[in-house]
């Protein structure tokens, strides 16, 4: 059995893995699975306040997490879930976003509305998982 290769990949997403201690991605033999990213810029840190901006870089750091781990990143997705503190404005945006990013197909889906997420001014937070048959692209930690 494959063990688990932890990444984060650089810039906010370190001090968020460090403050917290968790890690972005993991990676056990063909399945990657990243935790909750948020729609944070990846060197600022800073929120979008438009949902949809907030949603689609959301799926960027979920891209880059997924890469991060050697994977392909979104195309691998097989499913998705999304934590929403306020489905009246951010739902819309987030079918949006999903047909933007996955125009190929079209992975399993959870929405949940949440009261609040972990840092201020975030309103969505998104985790996926991936196969990977092919193995890493870059060298394991």
């Amino acid at each position: 059995m494959s063990q688990p290769s932890y990444h984060t990949y650089p810039g906010y997403a370190v001090g968020l893995s460090e403050g917290f201690g968790y890690s972005q991605s993991v990676r056990v033999g063909e399945r990657i699975e990243a935790s909750g990213q948020g729609g944070w810029d990846r060197e600022t840190g800073k929120i979008p306040e438009d949902p949809l901006e907030e949603i689609n870089q959301a799926f960027s750091n979920l891209d880059v997490a997924l890469k991060d781990a050697g994977g392909k990143g979104l195309s691998q997705v097989y499913r998705l879930n999304a934590y929403l503190t306020d489905m009246d404005r951010f739902l819309e945006p987030a079918g949006e976003a999903m047909k933007k990013w996955f125009p190929n197909h079209r992975p399993l889906l959870t929405a949940v509305g949440v009261a609040s997420l972990a840092l201020p001014g975030m309103h969505v937070e998104i985790e996926g998982v991936a196969l990977d048959p092919e193995g890493p692209k870059t060298k394991e930690a």
